[in-house]
């Protein structure tokens, strides 16, 4: 059977590099865009407009275009979250809640992101395994964690075929950087060209995990369509490519800016989120079971931002 796609927060950092991805690859015909605010004026494709709190909109949308498989990208990231708990709570869990049960009832595969968030200070930092302690301390990690659980439950009780990836800070240069723990590892790009400077919420040694986005999107189609066979976590599966602090990043930028300074103010509240994470993530289940392995490195990742971010902003 021909597969085709709905991405509700399509355009989102995820969404808006997965949507063309799939475009590519299965054609425009068999991608639905769903946007919550907005539809950009430039996309190409096939585009509608609903919440993943209208779960009645979202179904009538999914039986027009005769969806097989729904992928649900809405979510408040995590300093968004703490500063607006009841939305986080209402997007980040009710709206997966509502996806589950549309795709119980049409017979649909779900793809949901989680997020190292789900971590929290009493998870082991190095090498944080598949199975381990799981005690966030966070809104964005705890709605996280719980859907992480709604979708191990929604494949035991009724067999949803539900996949999803621990994903770690994500860099990409189409989007603008927003309310994220890791964003500041987006926003040292463009104050770093624009004025050879940055003042960083963070500890210059706060490691965290990151990845390049298109390592991020290709591992979201592999695990979309592995077979379902290969599929054995039904909660969320470690990811990982590379891990830096911001130290690390400012200095690697300073290869193609010579004059650039980096300033460390604190920020106590993502601090804190920040030193409840992992500094690094064992990912070897995921290695095993679906033949997940990054392509992208750091050193890679901060040469592809710089040069596409200062084409943009320049």
């Amino acid at each position: 059977m021909k597969q085709k796609f709905i991405v509700i927060g399509a355009f989102g950092q995820i969404g808006s590099e997965l949507v063309p991805t799939l475009q590519k690859y299965f054609g425009k015909e068999n991608v639905v865009a769903l946007g919550h605010s907005f539809i950009p004026q430039d996309f190409d494709g096939i585009a509608e407009k609903a919440s993943v709190l209208e779960p009645k909109k979202i179904a009538t949308i999914i039986d027009k275009y005769k969806i097989t498989t729904l992928i649900n990208f809405a979510s408040f990231l995590s300093v968004k979250s703490e500063n607006d708990p009841e939305g986080a709570f209402q997007t980040n869990l009710l709206g997966l809640k509502n996806t589950l049960d549309i795709a119980k009832e049409k017979n649909l595969k779900v793809f949901w992101p989680s997020s190292i968030a789900v971590f929290g200070p009493t998870t082991p930092k190095e090498a944080t395994p598949q199975d381990t302690i799981i005690e966030p301390t966070t809104m964005y990690g705890l709605t996280k964690r719980a859907g992480e659980l709604l979708c191990q439950y929604y494949f035991f009780k009724w067999g949803v075929d539900v996949r999803s990836l621990r994903y770690p800070g994500l860099l990409d240069y189409k989007t603008p950087p927003s309310a994220g723990t890791t964003e500041y590892a987006k926003y040292i790009f463009y104050e770093g060209i624009k004025n050879n400077f940055y003042q960083c919420p963070l500890k210059e040694d706060t490691m965290l995990p990151m990845m390049y986005m298109e390592d991020a999107v290709e591992a979201a189609i592999k695990i979309i369509t592995t077979e379902k066979e290969k599929i054995k976590i039904r909660t969320s599966y470690n990811l990982a490519s590379f891990s830096f602090s911001p130290k690390m990043i400012a200095d690697e930028l300073k290869k193609y800016l010579p004059n650039f300074k980096i300033a460390y103010k604190i920020d106590p509240q993502i601090q804190k989120i920040a030193d409840s994470w992992p500094k690094s993530i064992d990912d070897s289940k995921a290695r095993k079971d679906w033949g997940w392995k990054p392509k992208f490195s750091f050193e890679e990742t901060v040469e592809i931002m710089f040069k596409n971010i200062k084409q943009k902003i320049t």
